[in-house]
């Protein structure tokens, strides 16, 4: 495919024209020789991302030509229901649409050394990393796979998307598990909003040494969502690293937002129909800790959350163990079997915590008060908390209510970071 770096000129994005333009030039050369092809978009989750029109556009233009099969890169989430379909990718029938299986659907396809993950983890971890991906993957029918998705900053791998679509949206448990250890070990504060990261150098080396031989490029994007409404600040199609770096570079002045003094008090809105579990609504806790003050306060509006886990296994583990901080994660899972089996759970532990450094309320509807305090959490109705802070009124930022009091407001934790410059830089 035609490599392509296509940056929006306007503050409002790409517009359509200019995005369905450039993907037609991509797959141009291309086109008539295709018979079939996957599709690697995000899930629900990553709404924002701009994929679902991707899918579309591109659907319509290969579909009188050849199969296009399109498989959700959903990690640990669950399977998108057919109402998420219709809302993300418009026209494309439902009936094309596999689902990604992490515990059952993958194959081993390779091995990164001890040695190397020793290296380059500073001495965290000191062990094999297994190569997994979906079987799908590797079926030769297949022409060529897209692998499409947001470039944004990442709790586990430091900037999402390039390998990451691929060895965690349709990867396989084991590796799942040990890179979001890696990522915990390693230290959110280190990666998130980089490049380069041990977990990142891990999939880059999976990249470099079994997926060549695989029919694989990359549709990346760069977007935020004032207000609801996505603006796609760029567009890179290609195989090669370059692409990936260039939306890092944009993402990184995009996505991240310094902060010149710490926030006392941060109110963070999960939209209901995104968010609809802790294991994703925790990115308010850690898309903002690196922004909040020691002693502060996160109140998180979570009107649509209603379990723990997207996956039934981690929700378990999650109701056994609640969100109790590094260390004593790091305790436990020493102890106990049951962690030691899904350290990727173990990780989302140590994510969703402040480490005791500010409160965490969470306002919701749907899961009870008992529910949210047995994970160690704050509770507050959803309904008398929104009172106060209307998302309907609040403005991105910084805001002043009537009574003087002053809160920093989030509105979809998804699409940013956010940190004290010193924090950060430190």
């Amino acid at each position: 495919m035609k490599r392509i770096s296509l940056y929006a000129d306007s503050p409002k994005g790409l517009s359509d024209g200019e995005l369905f333009a450039a993907l037609d030039l991509a797959i141009l050369s291309k086109k008539e020789s295709l018979r079939k092809v996957l599709l690697l978009p995000p899930d629900f989750t990553r709404f924002h991302s701009g994929a679902g029109k991707i899918v579309e556009h591109l659907y319509h233009a290969l579909k009188d030509t050849c199969t296009v099969d399109i498989m959700p890169a959903l990690g640990t989430h669950v399977p998108v229901s057919q109402e998420e379909i219709r809302q993300m990718f418009g026209s494309v029938p439902p009936e094309r649409f596999l689902v990604h299986n992490w515990r059952e659907d993958v194959v081993k396809i390779g091995e990164v050394p001890k040695e190397y993950v020793t290296e380059i983890s500073e001495g965290l971890v000191n062990e094999t990393i297994p190569v997994e991906v979906n079987r799908r993957l590797l079926d030769p029918s297949y022409d060529l796979i897209l692998s499409i998705g947001q470039v944004v900053p990442h709790e586990v791998v430091g900037m999402a998307n390039y390998g990451k679509n691929i060895f965690v949206g349709v990867g396989g448990k084991d590796m799942i598990n040990i890179v979001h250890m890696l990522g915990a070990f390693y230290g959110l504060e280190r990666l998130m909003g980089r490049d380069f990261s041990p977990v990142r150098k891990v999939f880059d080396y999976a990249e470099e040494h079994f997926l060549k031989n695989i029919p694989l490029c990359y549709v990346l994007t760069v977007t935020t969502a004032p207000r609801g409404e996505i603006a796609m600040h760029g567009l890179f199609i290609g195989r090669e690293r370059r692409g990936f770096e260039e939306a890092v570079a944009l993402s990184q002045q995009k996505n991240m937002t310094f902060m010149e003094k710490p926030i006392q008090k941060c109110v963070v809105l999960l939209d209901e129909h995104e968010f609809k579990t802790t294991w994703v609504g925790n990115k308010a806790v850690y898309r903002t800790r690196m922004a909040i003050a020691d002693g502060g306060e996160l109140i998180v509006l979570a009107p649509g959350v209603e379990r723990f886990g997207e996956d039934m296994g981690n929700d378990a583990i999650i109701a056994k163990y609640g969100y109790c901080g590094r260390e004593n994660v790091l305790r436990l899972v020493a102890e106990n079997r049951d962690l030691q089996e899904n350290l990727g759970a173990a990780a989302h532990l140590i994510h969703g915590s402040s480490d005791g450094r500010f409160s965490i309320t969470y306002c919701t509807r749907k899961l009870s008060e008992e529910a949210v305090r047995s994970v160690h959490f704050d509770w507050a109705p959803y309904d008398e908390m929104v009172k106060r802070y209307n998302p309907e009124t609040l403005e991105d930022g910084w805001n002043t209510l009537p009574d003087g009091e002053q809160i920093y407001f989030v509105r979809n934790p998804a699409l940013g970071l956010w940190a004290s410059r010193e924090r950060f830089e430190q």
